[in-house]
């Protein structure tokens, strides 16, 4: 399913602990980094997908999280030229994504990798809240950001803790 304008509805997942770190997942087969993500049905909601795609790639079910909100509207990437398929009808320049910030209410055994028969991730960690934005693929890190920037009062009622993120960006440039 991809809108008018070229993007595919999509949702993002940032699962923290009680410790208020983040799962940070490494895609099979590659050296890439990211946040659980999936695409949104045509006849799912947002919060649907969530679901299913916290399910599928992580191994979770709806009981052993907590939503602790979402992003108020679509945030957007454009893919680079060279992961445009221009063969595919309707063409597809993007993603137009909802993220959810969710809390986990299991251990970390609960957590399952392989739990489809094409797994999204291979390894997994908890890492500091902005560590996501330096680490993630160029294109995404826009979406990243903002979602993490609009997401952070929820977590961080009393104010997100250390530097702000533009600092935090300077300081850990590879």
């Amino acid at each position: 399913m991809i809108d008018s304008d070229g993007f595919r509805p999509n949702v993002g997942i940032i699962l923290c602990n009680d410790d208020r770190l983040l799962f940070w997942g490494r895609r099979t087969g590659q050296d890439a980094w990211q946040f659980p993500q999936g695409g949104i049905k045509r006849d799912e909601t947002p919060e649907e997908a969530m679901y299913r795609e916290l399910n599928e790639e992580v191994g979770l079910n709806a009981d052993q999280v907590s939503i602790i909100g979402s992003t108020r509207s679509w945030l957007r990437y454009r893919l680079p030229e060279r992961y445009i398929r221009r063969h595919s009808e309707p063409l597809c320049i993007g993603q137009k994504q909802i993220w959810f910030l969710l809390k986990t209410n299991c251990g970390e055994d609960a957590f399952c990798l392989d739990h489809t028969e094409t797994p999204e991730f291979e390894e997994w960690r908890w890492v500091k809240y902005w560590h996501p934005v330096r680490e993630v693929i160029y294109f995404k890190r826009n979406v990243y950001t903002k979602a993490l920037e609009e997401l952070a009062p929820l977590l961080y009622p009393e104010g997100v803790p250390g530097r702000s993120l533009t600092s935090y960006l300077r300081q850990n440039r590879r």
